[in-house]
């Protein structure tokens, strides 16, 4: 006797909360939630695809960042994550996170140095937060919530709730996204 193959998709864990990063309306009916690494290429790719479905779908889609640095293979990323944080904290965090992904060969101190002074923040605060890790638990938060959501590579997009194992190509997600909306 065999059974039947089961399909099962993995859920998100951690609700979405005020303390996330969140861009678009809070009630859009389409919430997806990125879990990235700032120097990941993949991740620099989704992240032009999902700024492209923001524009198409403003009112439809929210984004939510979350963090998941893999420091082992990016030794840069734990600590644009945490520039992105004190960024954050200045109520600058997707600016910072736009400038992250669009510089993402720059990670390096002196670059992301320079990258908080465009931005017009403090670079001696903001490198003194990264230098004492004074954001490390968020940044940890976030990884950990994302291992219990069965994130396993980076990117992982979830669409309201439900992990989307599709592509991260514009016309996946914009198709992803419409089926979430009518559902």
């Amino acid at each position: 006797m065999t059974t039947p193959l089961q399909v099962v998709s993995a859920k998100l864990r951690i609700p979405v909360t005020e303390t996330d990063h969140a861009r678009g309306p809070a009630d859009a009916p389409v919430t997806i939630v990125e879990y990235a690494d700032f120097q990941c290429r993949f991740c620099g790719a989704a992240h032009a695809s999902l700024a492209e479905v923001l524009r198409q779908r403003a009112d439809v889609v929210r984004l939510v960042y979350r963090h998941f640095p893999i420091a082992n293979v990016h030794p840069y990323a734990e600590s644009a994550a945490e520039v992105a944080e004190a960024a954050g904290r200045r109520n600058r965090f997707w600016a910072m996170h736009d400038w992250l992904f669009e510089h993402q060969d720059q990670l390096d101190p002196v670059h992301l140095s320079l990258g908080v002074e465009q931005l017009g923040l403090p670079p001696d605060e903001v490198g003194a937060e990264v230098e004492r890790q004074a954001h490390a638990d968020r940044v940890r938060r976030d990884f950990v919530g994302g291992i219990h959501s069965g994130v396993k590579g980076i990117p992982t997009l979830f669409v309201n709730e439900v992990r989307h194992d599709g592509g991260y190509n514009v016309a996946e997600l914009l198709a992803a996204v419409d089926v979430a909306a009518t559902a």
